[in-house]
């Protein structure tokens, strides 16, 4: 099995594995980790013209004292509101980690099905928040504080979004009964993908340019719903918002 000898060293490992600050930690280290490329790209572009070609809109530039507030809040979501629901689940749900690893096939079969599944819950969640003004009012407009988004404004967003989503993330890995490795993966690629749709950057190497005929939106696609936000709400695919007629690209 090509993934046991990873996963014998993470059950090395258990004690950690099994702590409940473990996926506090664990989503802070992954999510901070991801956004500080980005971050160094928002430190560069000012006086690099090759990297504010890609910049997705140009004319805009990272605050440090907006990308303090967006690292403040996050920090006190995790604190406030996200450890002491980790802390619960812990105590009704103690971890237990099998001797084996999943199949290589069976985890990226399961982790697209997760991904589908929060794309789809996601979708649902942000169409709602828009089309009722006392939703956005109250739970969303936080998240468009920015129109010009950047990686750190990726979880700038109230108790009440980042735990529905949370919510979401956690509960698809729990209904499908996937293996341990297979939801540590789905965490890590779905933080990506959501540091990446914010990241204000349209790169070479985009997720969107590498999956075919128009099927995933990424950064440029979430981008545009920050700026027109009638539009776009899917996170990743784009197959919800042409089938509900909410698709914008900068062609229409």
């Amino acid at each position: 099995m090509l993934l046991q000898p990873l996963w014998t060293v993470l059950v090395e490992h258990s004690s950690l594995l099994s702590s409940p600050l473990f996926p506090v930690l664990f989503s802070l280290c992954v999510y901070l980790s991801f956004c500080l490329p980005f971050l160094l790209l928002d430190l560069l572009a000012p006086r690099w013209a090759l990297v504010r070609r890609y910049k997705l809109q140009p004319q805009s530039s990272v605050s440090w004292s907006s990308a303090w507030s967006c690292l403040a809040l996050t920090l006190y979501n995790h604190a406030v509101f996200i450890f002491p629901l980790t802390l619960l689940h812990w105590f009704l749900r103690p971890v237990q980690l099998p001797a084996q690893a999943p199949p290589l096939l069976q985890l990226l079969a399961q982790v697209l099905v997760c991904l589908l599944l929060f794309d789809f819950q996601s979708f649902t969640w942000h169409l709602l928040h828009h089309r009722v003004p006392w939703l956005y009012r109250n739970f969303h407009k936080v998240h468009h504080t920015f129109t010009a988004p950047s990686a750190l404004a990726t979880e700038y967003s109230g108790a009440w979004e980042t735990l529905s989503l949370g919510f979401f993330a956690a509960s698809n890995s729990i209904l499908l009964g996937v293996h341990p490795l297979t939801e540590l993966s789905f965490f890590i690629l779905n933080i990506w993908l959501s540091v990446e749709d914010h990241c204000g950057y349209d790169l070479p190497w985009a997720t969107h340019r590498l999956v075919p005929f128009g099927l995933y939106g990424g950064a440029r696609h979430h981008d545009l719903h920050h700026l027109k936000s009638s539009y776009n709400y899917a996170p990743y695919f784009t197959h919800w918002d042409r089938l509900f007629g909410t698709l914008y690209t900068h062609e229409d």
